[in-house]
């Protein structure tokens, strides 16, 4: 399994570990808001409140798949956080459309 380097976000308080390939689909979703609106301003920010919810509260969203992945959507673009809980804080598995290539991402656990 590849992941990045653990990373402190302004957002979280605890660590931050982006699979490779679920840190490529958040910058794809970011240069894709980007051609679409200058400015990002609505993408990033909803990713940001939705990581300082998962980092602050981990356990709030339901577990979705065993072994303990949990989901958070975000609220106005179609896209869900698979993240769990790990030692010394939280590891992002997918930033996943919501209605395409279902469970894609299960191999990365």
């Amino acid at each position: 399994m590849t992941l990045s380097p653990p990373r402190r976000a302004r957002y979280c308080a605890s660590e931050v570990f982006f699979h490779a390939a679920a840190r490529a689909e958040h910058l794809d979703h970011v240069a894709y808001y980007e051609s679409r609106r200058a400015g990002l301003g609505s993408y990033l920010g909803e990713f940001e409140s939705a990581m300082k919810r998962i980092c602050e509260e981990p356990e709030l969203d339901a577990i979705a798949r065993e072994p303990g992945i949990r989901r958070l959507h975000l609220r106005q673009f179609p896209l869900t956080v698979l993240y769990r809980e790990v030692d010394g804080g939280v590891q992002v598995l997918a930033v996943a459309h919501k209605r395409r290539r279902p469970s894609y991402w299960v191999a990365r656990i």
